[in-house]
């Protein structure tokens, strides 16, 4: 590649990051509206119930902070309101008292089905304009990028 053509190369790489993130920021803020005004709850709280309901199993918390990228700290806040409500039941190991497991309730399992349908049908209104093969590609094209970033960068959404 010559100069010209790499720094071409590199100001549309820039273009496809930025309209990436823009993408993904109006997609989020669109998702994080809808379950904040109908159905009483926060894209955090969401993305909790989900992580469980894919665990299919208990959790520690660690290894719920883990799946979900973000600290302990971040989860427990969120873990505590879900126990509060009804929807995470949370169990102390019983060989070590500062470790906590927590799995989804019955009543956690309906309530995630109710939001994972709407959550669903928002994304999809949002790429309707996108045919199916439109779509096959873009995940295609994702996953290429996602596997230049390295092993250690795994997309726990990837089962291709």
């Amino acid at each position: 590649m010559n100069l010209a053509t790499s720094k071409m190369h590199s100001k549309q790489s820039l273009r496809l990051w930025l309209r990436m993130l823009a993408s993904t920021r109006i997609i989020e803020k669109k998702i994080r509206s809808h379950l904040r005004a109908n159905c009483d709850s926060t894209l955090p709280r969401f993305d909790v119930l989900a992580a469980l309901d894919r665990a299919q199993a208990e959790l520690s918390m660690g290894e719920l902070s883990q799946l979900m990228l973000v600290s302990n700290g971040n989860v427990t806040g969120i873990i505590n309101r879900l126990v509060e409500d009804g929807l995470v039941a949370r169990r102390t190991a019983p060989n070590d008292r500062r470790t906590f497991y927590v799995s989804l309730t019955p009543q956690g399992h309906a309530t995630f089905n109710k939001l994972a349908a709407q959550h669903e049908e928002i994304v999809d209104n949002m790429f309707v304009s996108l045919s199916d093969a439109e779509i096959d590609q873009a995940i295609h094209l994702l996953n290429k990028l996602n596997a230049r970033s390295g092993p250690e960068e795994t997309d726990p959404f990837d089962n291709s």
